[in-house]
């Protein structure tokens, strides 16, 4: 391992509680006593239900609610709102408008689960309100989004967690960035992604939507769009709305990548690669004016379907990021998961298994070493529970584990992957200035207009 990785995790988190030791694996979810936390007021803001296909943004709400005590909730679909409503008694006040609720409410947390395209005007409203704020993966819709969610978070001082969880509950992505980072691996460590494909389907068709939903407000700050059940189920296969596979599952498994091989870096400078689109997008479609709303496709899914893309880095490193990842040469083929792969060994790892070579060889002595330095990459926290280091960092100040400028880096490579597709060329990136290299049709692709949603709803 170069000692310039290991000085930048200890650089990272120098002043943080002393580390806690920890032996043997998995970690337990660290215990914060209830009695000695402030009785925060908690909203949540989209939580789901039982008509979405997507129903995390109201797990998130709960788990939030063992630690604080909720008061309100807001949601555009009326039945999401009184089935969460009905978890707490029925006691909440209710909400369709986000905007109304921080007003009167005043939270002094609060969680977001709503789609994609509404996590940040919505994160900044919020704190900006004065809350700290856990959201949702991915967080950003666009390159220039997480500039200015990086900039409010800065002006407002507010703690805020993005829901990442595979940096605190899934210890074995942990323990896999540990092992890289002490030189288990050897030298000249490259990473080999994959994040699954996703559907092509379409063109659906429209409908009106149900009464009991706010649509308009749904669609907020993305173009005009009428109503499906397709649109707003499976939104994330939607650019309108989302970024496909590459910000949904490459939110986590790039994340934990670019963690491990390039934790002082601002992003890759270089980024090549191939894919597919579904038949709906025509291969001369002008894609700034289509996310801008200034042109329309058919009503049908219109992210990659398939893909390989490279992302290099100035100190060395690969990460490769694929659909589905297989190399014939040495049997190598899986849909989903990380391998590492150094001079002196080779780990895979996903949610169900961390293996290969060097996992075997550990001894207790490396476990232990280990799960010391995971406690560092944790800023001096013990690992465990996602929701348990927001509100620990609450209490203290400290900076949470998927903190805003950790998650902006990983979500501009996301982007960066699926501008490249669009573009259909190798693009050369500037990490530090944030923008393209001689190429002003990428550039373009950085940001899109937004809506006017100040009267919506």
């Amino acid at each position: 391992m170069s000692t310039t990785r290991r000085q930048f995790i200890k650089t990272a988190a120098a002043g943080s509680a002393a580390a806690a030791t920890v032996s043997g694996l998995p970690f337990e979810a660290p215990v914060i006593a209830q009695d000695t936390l402030p009785k925060l007021r908690l909203a949540s803001i989209g939580v789901g239900g039982s008509r979405g296909r997507y129903n995390r943004g109201g797990q998130i709400a709960r788990e939030a609610a063992k630690f604080a005590e909720m008061i309100a909730v807001c949601d555009v679909d009326d039945r999401h709102t009184e089935e969460f409503n009905q978890a707490f008694g029925g006691k909440l006040a209710k909400y369709r408008d986000y905007r109304e609720m921080l007003e009167k409410e005043k939270p002094q947390v609060v969680t977001i689960g709503t789609p994609d395209h509404w996590h940040v005007p919505i994160a900044i409203a919020a704190l900006r309100s004065g809350a700290d704020v856990y959201c949702e993966k991915p967080l950003t819709l666009t390159i220039d989004e997480g500039k200015q969610i990086r900039a409010v978070v800065e002006e407002t001082g507010r703690v805020f967690q993005v829901g990442t969880q595979q940096r605190s509950s899934k210890n074995l992505f942990l323990m896999a960035i540990a092992m890289v980072h002490t030189g288990r691996l050897g030298e000249n460590v490259n990473a080999y992604v994959a994040i699954g494909g996703a559907p092509g389907d379409g063109p659906f068709e429209t409908t009106d939507a149900p009464d009991d939903l706010d649509w308009n407000l749904w669609v907020g700050p993305a173009p005009d769009a009428e109503y499906c059940e397709e649109r707003r189920r499976m939104f994330r296969w939607y650019f309108e709305y989302s970024g496909g596979k590459m910000t949904d599952w490459g939110a986590h498994h790039i994340d934990i990548a670019q963690w491990a091989l390039a934790p002082g870096e601002d992003g890759p400078t270089r980024i090549k690669g191939t894919g597919q689109f579904p038949k709906s997008v025509p291969s001369d479609l002008d894609w700034a004016a289509f996310l801008d709303g200034d042109i329309s496709l058919p009503n049908a899914f219109n992210t990659a379907t398939k893909f390989s893309i490279d992302l290099t880095y100035d100190n060395g490193s690969l990460i490769s990021v694929n659909d589905h990842y297989k190399r014939e040469a040495d049997n190598v083929d899986f849909p989903n998961g990380i391998l590492f792969e150094g001079d002196k060994g080779r780990i895979f790892v996903n949610r169900g298994k961390l293996q290969g070579a060097p996992v075997d060889s550990l001894t207790d002595s490396d476990k232990s070493e280990l799960n010391e330095y995971i406690v560092e990459l944790c800023n001096g926290k013990k690992p465990g529970s996602h929701m348990g280091n927001f509100f620990e960092c609450i209490g203290d100040r400290g900076k949470p584990i998927s903190d805003v400028w950790s998650h902006h880096r990983t979500m501009t490579s996301c982007h960066l992957c699926n501008i490249a597709l669009m573009t259909g060329r190798e693009l050369t990136w500037d990490p530090k200035q944030e923008v393209f290299v001689g190429d002003d049709d990428a550039n373009k692709l950085l940001g899109r207009k937004s809506r006017d949603f100040s009267t919506v709803g």
